[in-house]
C-alpha cells in the first residue's frame, strides 16, 4: 500500500478524478445521498489518500483553519467498502491526524461524524459539540479535537 498527501495543485488530472470517483461512489451512490460533492474546498485543501494496486482504497480531505470552520476541519472520510474492517480507517485516521498537529501545527480539529462513527473518532480524542442532527438524511454530531498537551 502507498500513502500520498498532495495539496490540490499537486495532484494529476487523474489523480483527481481517482479521489472523487471514489468520494462520489461512497457519499452519493453507496449512501443513496444526492448532494453537491464538489463544493469548492478541494483547492485550499490537503488530499491523504491510500492506493493498494493502484486504486484507491482510502481517503481524507484535511482543510486548514478558516477554511470549513475556525478551526482547521478533517472531513470526506472514506475506506472503500473492500477494505473496511481490517484497520485501515484507524490508520487514515492516525496519519491524519499526524499531519495536523505535526506539520500543520494544529491545535484542534473539528469534523462532522456519522452518529455511527462516534466512538471511533472518540478513539482518537475527538468530543461531541452538538447535538445529534441531520444532515442529508444522515444522523451526524460536530466533534472536536482540542490539543491538551500544554
Amino acid at each position: 500500500m502507498d500513502w500520498y498527501i498532495k495539496k490540490f495543485e499537486e495532484l494529476t488530472a487523474n489523480e483527481l478524478y481517482a479521489l472523487l470517483r471514489e468520494r462520489v461512489n461512497v457519499f452519493v451512490v453507496e449512501q443513496n445521498c444526492p448532494y453537491p460533492e464538489v463544493d469548492d474546498k478541494d483547492q485550499a485543501s490537503y488530499h491523504l489518500y491510500a492506493k493498494k494496486n493502484g486504486e484507491v482504497v482510502a481517503y481524507t480531505r484535511l482543510l486548514p483553519a478558516g477554511v470549513s470552520y475556525e478551526q482547521a476541519s478533517i472531513g470526506r472520510v472514506l475506506v472503500k467498502e473492500s477494505c473496511r474492517k481490517t484497520g485501515l480507517g484507524r490508520e487514515l485516521m492516525e496519519r491524519s491526524m499526524d499531519f495536523l498537529k505535526n506539520h500543520l501545527k494544529e491545535k484542534e480539529v473539528k469534523l462532522q461524524a456519522q452518529e455511527y462513527a462516534m466512538h471511533f473518532y472518540g478513539s482518537f480524542g475527538f468530543k461531541p459539540v452538538s447535538e445529534v442532527y441531520l444532515e442529508d438524511d444522515i444522523p451526524h454530531v460536530d466533534m472536536v479535537w482540542k490539543d491538551v498537551s500544554h
